[in-house]
């Protein structure tokens, strides 16, 4: 099945919603795991820290094995992330894993 990178950009201010949607968000995303589709997936630290506490994260990243664009579109326009307006803009794009 053909890779898709999932590039979600949270809203400011977002920690607070984040965390209240994230179980939700972490359930969809050990489906895909269970399912042998998920390839990597995980937040971007608003600061140059693993951690950034109160700073909170700006978006995430997931690439995963959709049948085709439109089903990872779909998937995408699904996640709580989504449906909830943390993500205020999400974009789907072919991936080609290269390394390693």
């Amino acid at each position: 099945m053909p890779l898709y990178a999932i590039i979600g950009t949270d809203k400011a201010d977002s920690l607070p919603d984040r965390l209240a949607v994230r179980p939700a968000h972490l359930e969809r995303m050990e489906l895909l795991k269970a399912e042998g589709r998920l390839v990597l997936a995980g937040p971007f630290p608003a600061i140059d820290s693993v951690d950034p506490g109160p700073a909170g994260f700006t978006g995430s990243l997931i690439v995963a094995e959709f049948a085709s664009l439109a089903d990872a579109q779909v998937w995408a326009k699904n996640d709580p992330y989504v449906i909830n307006g943390i993500f205020t803009d999400v974009k789907v794009k072919p991936f080609r894993h290269v390394l390693p």
